[in-house]
């Protein structure tokens, strides 16, 4: 049984820390630069992902059904996570001035990319289709409560802040595609198939790209820099997340379906989106990079070892 779930645990991980790697490598030799990274990002962002997942929702088995309860649960699970986070935070950690980018740091999960990525490659369409909602609602949940941990360590959040807060929510690809899909799904609405064919050359880019691209950004030598404060951080996104998120589900009585999908979202790193978000309020960006990176690296691991205990208890059976 070890070496099976270990095995099983390799076939998932392997096709995502092999393509980490390689964005890492090509980056390091100089086949791929800064300048790629930043337009492949944008482009992933903007374009394939939105399309990875409007194309996920439109084309799902109609025997598919979204459970609110469960987004629900999702919800109010990360905003619980985010109150407890906040809370070990201003207990342990003395410099004031990085709570902010600590926090979000320990609750913001890289779902769009990583916890996709895992997602496709064990359960495939249908698996991408119930993630889509999901990570359109924690994304919503994400982008306001990381707009208020940052302000709270730099200055009031106003009127203009929470203008700004749902403006950027509106504007979000990933939002914007993800409730066209369930439009048109709802509706039951064809899209025409040329469109579709079209569409899916884009989806079929984006989780090899983003990947590479993440990879390529992985700084290996931060790993050690900023001591506790960022180790800290990690502590809350690799392991506490996962463990209090994905059991407090499995004590509810959800599906081994939505367990699943939930280990794969909240075990996820840190969202890279937290860099730039932690940059732009003013926040410790040399913090939020380290952060990003021990994560990033370290999920590697942490999400080896959970996928082998839940391979163990039937979970993928």
């Amino acid at each position: 049984m070890f070496w099976q779930s270990l095995l099983f645990s390799f076939s998932v991980t392997g096709p995502i820390c092999i393509l980490l790697f390689l964005g890492w490598f090509l980056k390091r030799i100089k086949l791929i630069n800064d300048a790629f990274v930043d337009n492949a990002s944008k482009l992933v962002f903007q374009v394939t992902l939105p399309a990875l997942l409007f194309l996920s929702i439109v084309n799902a088995d109609q025997s598919v059904e979204i459970n609110p309860l469960y987004i629900a649960y999702g919800l109010m699970a990360n905003l619980s996570f985010f109150l407890l986070t906040t809370f070990s935070c201003k207990l342990f950690i003395k410099e004031k001035q990085d709570h902010g980018v600590i926090i979000q740091g320990g609750f913001r999960a890289n779902t769009a990319i990583i916890g996709l990525a895992y997602v496709a490659n064990v359960y495939g369409d249908a698996g991408v289709a119930l993630a889509a909602v999901y990570v359109a609602s924690t994304t919503i949940l994400y982008n306001i409560l990381a707009v208020i941990c940052l302000t709270s360590t730099q200055s009031k959040l106003g009127l203009q802040g929470l203008k700004d807060v749902t403006r950027s929510i509106a504007k979000n690809p990933l939002i914007i595609g993800i409730t066209l899909g369930v439009l048109l799904l709802i509706l039951d609405i064809k899209v025409p198939t040329v469109l579709l064919d079209s569409g899916q050359y884009f989806a079929n880019m984006t989780l090899p790209l983003a990947l590479l691209c993440t990879g390529a950004t992985l700084n290996l030598r931060e790993l050690g820099h900023k001591g506790l404060d960022a180790w800290f951080a990690s502590f809350f996104k690799l392991l506490l997340a996962p463990t209090l998120i994905t059991g407090g589900a499995y004590l509810w009585g959800f599906s081994r379906l939505e367990l699943g999908l939930l280990f794969f979202m909240t075990a996820a790193p840190t969202a890279a989106a937290s860099y730039v978000m932690a940059r732009s309020m003013g926040g410790n960006a040399n913090l939020a990079a380290n952060i990003i990176a021990i994560t990033t690296a370290g999920s590697l691991i942490t999400y080896s070892l959970g996928i082998s205990i839940l391979y163990s208890l039937n979970f993928f059976s």
